[in-house]
């Protein structure tokens, strides 16, 4: 594969804990993944993405990292790690790792010697500490709030405050302070010499904050949803121009690395602000979230791909297009769901109201899999989706783990129902998640028959559409150009290349395919019209014109 095999890759995300179990304790491990590689090259993904596995004490499901070298023994040891990077790249598939700049564990090293020292220590200045406002310093520095609901500081009992935009155990770094530069430098090295292929950066946006005394309210501005874009410019801790001195660093590190290593920003900002991220001296791509929440629309998604190719291209890079990840709804329940539903309020109810439409979730989450995938640039899978697993809405309130359910007063459910472990097979302990009949999150009755067990060699599943649509889409590769094709009412249509045309009908009639257009792959059964085939509603093809080597 050319060293810019990552324009046009698939890549898989890969949810740690939640893939596969090896030793039966419950909880996925990169033994477990190691074993599964095959699936992943009988998909036909270009690379898997490699959620935390570093020691953590999960308050966050191991986005609060203790140390940043090393495996946590639920999911392995650096043996393990090395073992599933030999095979994955046996099997022709790259291996990108989380990397958390943003914050650590509250039991970090680093965080402990901070409140073991006194103010204004070298310790200290690591984090934001803060002196708090009010007449002893009983209020908090600023209004800023964590994203997971709840104030962004913490007071510990010398009095000051420390900032954590998300969980309490999850302590902000200051990336003011020379000291933590250099360590993620060494971070980032270290990974590469074991052999990594890319980094997916974790809250890109995030880690340079206004810390100019005194601090600024952010008069709601950070009210927002998670990864939500904020207006960009100068919020005190969103998407600061400062960040980009960061991954201009980084971008010089890992191009002394040959082949070609990436990264990948989380940067939850606006479609203007986006490019900035992945220009050619910065990161190489950024996840596309515009895409992600599109309401389910022909000109809704005619607008968010035009403005994403825009963007891309002037700064000389191609979109990533994605449609679930372990932060959200998964797209089948939400494309079952009536346009502007309150997924929280709608998860706070168990997923009974509204109804969901499944039939309809299932339809337009196909349809939607070759839209994405006949895109130019990257498309980015969340494990499962191959699958057609919906979000479980149904957990007990005592299996829930995320911490937004504690820190939001038991209001928010927060996101463990798109996270619950995957069903291998259609029955046995935990559906061949692991030996054992346990599970971190406990799987819904019924899994075992989206299993991919029971998916494999079953036509019309949604395993075989995803291994046709990468079959063929590796067919179309090289030819990066793009154009809108006429369209009529309700319907999106373009050509990615020389050939391959996709079409998906967002309208509620039949449309018949055009003439010279010959069907090469359909989300779902075409119906027979009074002229030839025609396209269903919530239903996408593929088609080919002219010559076309993907027979």
């Amino acid at each position: 594969m050319p060293d810019d095999w990552w324009r046009e890759s698939v890549v898989y995300q890969v949810y740690v804990p939640s893939f596969a179990d090896a030793d039966g304790d419950g909880v996925g491990d990169l033994p477990g993944i190691t074993g599964r590689l095959g699936h992943l090259a009988d998909l036909g993904v270009d690379a898997v993405w490699l959620t935390p596995f570093y020691p953590s004490p999960w308050a966050d499901a191991g986005y609060d990292v203790a140390d940043h070298r090393d495996v946590d023994p639920r999911h392995g040891t650096l043996d393990d790690f090395r073992a599933l990077l030999a095979r994955a790249h046996d099997l022709g598939l790259r291996v990108i790792v989380d990397i958390v700049p943003n914050h650590c564990s509250d039991r970090h090293p680093w965080f402990r010697e901070a409140l073991a020292a006194p103010p204004g220590s070298p310790a200290r200045d690591r984090f934001v500490f803060r002196d708090g406002r009010g007449e002893h310093g009983e209020l908090p520095p600023a209004d800023w709030q964590s994203k997971f609901g709840g104030p962004a500081w913490t007071r510990v009992p010398d009095g000051q405050w420390y900032l954590h935009i998300f969980a309490a155990e999850q302590p902000d770094l200051n990336w003011e302070n020379p000291d933590v530069a250099a360590e993620f430098a060494d971070i980032l090295r270290f990974w590469l010499d074991l052999g990594v292929d890319g980094f997916r950066v974790d809250v890109a946006h995030g880690l340079r904050k206004d810390l100019v005394p005194p601090l600024r309210d952010t008069y709601g501005r950070d009210s927002a949803p998670l990864n939500a874009p904020p207006e960009g410019g100068d919020h005190p801790f969103w998407d600061r121009d400062e960040v980009h001195e960061i991954y201009r660093a980084w971008r010089k590190l890992t191009d002394t690395y040959e082949p070609e290593r990436i990264m990948v920003a989380e940067a939850g900002v606006s479609a203007r602000r986006l490019p900035l991220y992945t220009r050619q001296d910065e990161l190489h791509q950024a996840f596309n979230f515009f895409f992600l929440r599109c309401p389910w629309g022909a000109d809704d998604f005619r607008e968010v791909i035009g403005t994403s190719l825009d963007g891309a291209r002037a700064v000389g890079t191609l979109p990533t297009w994605v449609l679930s990840n372990h932060d959200v709804v998964r797209h089948t329940s939400r494309y079952a769901l009536p346009a502007g539903t309150d997924h929280a309020a709608w998860l706070a109810n168990g997923g009974r109201e509204p109804a969901p439409d499944t039939a309809l979730g299932e339809r337009r989450a196909r349809a939607a899999a070759l839209l994405c995938l006949a895109l130019p640039g990257t498309g980015y899978l969340y494990q499962g989706e191959e699958l057609g697993l919906p979000e479980v809405t149904d957990l007990p309130p005592d299996a829930l783990r995320d911490p937004m359910w504690e820190r939001t007063g038991h209001r928010v459910k927060g996101r463990d129902g798109c996270r619950v472990p995957l069903p291998w097979t259609a029955d046995g302990p935990s559906y061949g998640f692991g030996p054992g009949a346990v599970s971190w999150l406990p799987q819904p009755p019924g899994w075992g028959e989206r299993s991919v067990a029971a998916q494999t060699g079953r036509d019309g599943s949604f395993l075989e559409l995803y291994r046709e649509a990468l079959r063929l889409r590796r067919a179309a590769r090289g030819d990066v150009s793009f154009t809108w094709l006429p369209a009529r009412d309700g319907e999106l249509a373009f050509r990615k290349g020389a050939w391959l045309v996709c079409r998906v009908n967002f309208g509620a009639a039949p449309l018949p395919l055009p003439a010279g257009e010959r069907p090469l792959l359909a989300s779902g059964p075409l119906a027979d019209g009074p002229g030839g085939p025609e396209l269903p509603p919530d239903t996408a093809v593929w088609l080919a014109e002219g010559q076309h080597p993907a027979r």
